[in-house]
């Protein structure tokens, strides 16, 4: 994974539409993420582009301590651009509340990928790899404390893992040059089909909220 600084990662961005974001020289928050924004409306990288309805950037507090990331925008997230929609959605703003969060409350929601794959089938390799700068892009500008990524999807890209689920929970992981603190639970789509597992996502959910508090 490219870091801020590297050649590679300025040869990303350029091929994006993006200029390089750095700590230090950063222009205004609003004027990155309107950049940013421009450039995953017009983005091509993909053959994703071609069948999407709407592109699905993320939603919530841009100053958020939390940044939730899933996969990738389902049918209704399509339809409407913004990711954690209907019945999923629904349970993942209880799950947010349950440990004192809110949709738009201190969270940033976000996915993998910013268009829907046809089918909700799994991101593409491809996919994925012209879709990360974006988010990459997001954490840079959000800088948030800690990142709750939900699925196998979004933890194996977020890590660089091919894991199980399973074997990365109940661990803190970190992420890019920042080292930002990464825990991995369920995918509340993945919850409504198994609820026998919902105990278990609650248990990653206290121990996300140990790990925060002790950051803060």
């Amino acid at each position: 994974m490219a870091e801020p600084g590297d050649p590679r990662r300025r040869h990303y961005l350029a091929a994006l539409g993006i200029e390089e974001w750095l700590p230090r020289s950063a222009p205004a928050g609003d004027q990155g993420w309107q950049q940013l924004t421009e450039a995953v409306a017009r983005c091509t990288r993909c053959e994703l582009h071609r069948t999407r309805t709407r592109p699905v950037l993320g939603v919530g507090d841009r100053h958020a301590q939390w940044l939730v990331v899933g996969e990738a925008p389902g049918a209704e997230e399509d339809r409407q651009g913004e990711p954690f929609v209907g019945r999923a959605g629904q349970l993942l703003d209880a799950m947010l509340r349950a440990i004192g969060l809110g949709r738009g409350q201190n969270v940033y929601i976000a996915n993998i990928l910013k268009s829907r794959p046809p089918g909700n089938r799994d991101p593409a390799p491809a996919e994925v790899a012209a879709c990360l700068p974006y988010l990459e892009r997001q954490i840079e500008l959000i800088r948030p404390r800690l990142i709750l990524a939900v699925g196998r999807i979004a933890m194996q890209n977020l890590l660089e893992t091919q894991n199980s689920l399973g074997r990365m929970r109940g661990q803190v992981h970190a992420f890019g040059g920042l080292k930002t603190p990464v825990i991995v639970t369920y995918h509340p789509a993945y919850l409504l089909r198994k609820p026998e597992d919902k105990r278990k996502a609650w248990e990653d959910l206290k121990f996300a909220r140990s790990v925060f508090a002790r950051l803060a």
